[in-house]
């Protein structure tokens, strides 16, 4: 099943914001995934093909050193995050300053 503009996203854990750029129907895909990674697979078992995807945001709890360089372990999950981002035409963007995105809610 391929998604087009037309159809919806039906997953809890996935936000498909669209909007119009100069007449051009472009979107911003947020995408929640916890521990089971629920959404990447939907993500991943759906094959999304939708154009003008501009950005993919989200809490991935994917770790990986290509975004996080003093990590050194792998997870299959981020081949498969990459994967769906080089459908999307996506690049990955790297942080300027590596800041810490945990942060203990009781010091």
């Amino acid at each position: 099943m391929f998604f087009t503009k037309e159809e919806n996203f039906n997953h809890q854990d996935i936000n498909l914001i669209s909007f119009f750029n100069y007449g051009i129907i472009c979107f911003i895909l947020n995408v929640y995934l916890y521990n089971q990674q629920i959404a990447l697979k939907y993500l991943k078992n759906t094959k999304v093909n939708l154009n003008n995807v501009l950005i993919m945001t989200g809490d991935f709890n994917i770790r990986d050193s290509d975004w996080n360089p003093l990590y050194s372990h792998y997870l299959s999950y981020a081949d498969i995050l990459k994967k769906i981002a080089d459908n999307l035409n996506l690049d990955l963007s790297a942080p300027i300053n590596l800041v810490s995105t945990q942060y203990v809610d009781n010091p």
